[in-house]
């Protein structure tokens, strides 16, 4: 998979993708992740990028030439899937939609910034626009990466046990079950007897059950979706 993200502050991309089950990813060849400088296309030699939105207003908006010039280029080598727009008032990320995400192959994220980017862009470009959360971040650049993170841990190879994805939470639907590791006697807190008896099958019904109880207490929405 090929993941291009464009952005006017790359710096704060450097850490997410260097590290940990991504940094893995991409030293197996599985997930390529290309940060581009959106100023690399900018409209003069001052870099600008960005021009006060019409009708005045406090806020800077990311103008249309750059990412338009930008996104042109980039799909000379082949067209997008999918090309995604960070942005608050896109629809709630999901487990679901990285499940899909992590079908396709190639993939461009636009990162938001100031007070957005010029609309004719999203009606000419993009195809979906995601957001992380009801609130407001500085810039897209974070969402990009919690989005990434999500979608790479997906791609078959990625994790040394495949099936550790598919227990996660909202996988089915429902919040993990409690974990536990050693020691079994933790000050006097000791792990629940059915997870050390050895019995596969009990072990299931006991963590379906405490995936239930757990969404049930702390998301009940879930279980009436």
């Amino acid at each position: 998979m090929k993941i291009d993200i464009l952005t006017v502050v790359p710096d704060l991309l450097e850490s997410p993708f260097s590290h940990s089950i991504l940094k893995r990813a991409r030293e197996k060849g599985l997930l390529q992740v290309n940060v581009h400088n959106l100023r690399k296309w900018a409209i003069n030699k001052h870099m600008q990028v960005d021009d006060y939105q019409f009708g005045g207003g406090a806020g800077m908006v990311i103008m249309p030439e750059p990412l338009a010039n930008a996104i042109d280029e980039l799909q000379q080598d082949g067209k997008y899937d999918e090309i995604i727009f960070m942005t608050p008032d896109g629809k709630p990320f999901t487990q679901k939609t990285a499940n899909n995400l992590s079908l396709k192959e190639n993939i461009l994220i636009i990162c938001g910034h100031y007070k957005g980017i010029d609309e004719r862009i999203r009606q000419r470009y993009v195809t979906m626009e995601i957001s992380i959360g009801d609130y407001v971040l500085s810039g897209g650049e974070l969402a990009a990466a919690v989005v990434v993170d999500a979608i790479g841990r997906l791609i078959p190879g990625v994790l040394n046990d495949e099936t550790s994805a598919l227990f996660d939470s909202f996988q089915d639907n429902l919040l993990a079950p409690p974990v536990y590791t050693r020691p079994a006697d933790f000050r006097g807190d000791k792990v629940p007897e059915i997870l050390t008896q050895g019995d596969p099958k009990k072990v299931e019904e006991w963590r379906h059950e405490q995936s239930l109880l757990r969404t049930r207490e702390r998301r009940p929405d879930m279980l009436e979706e």
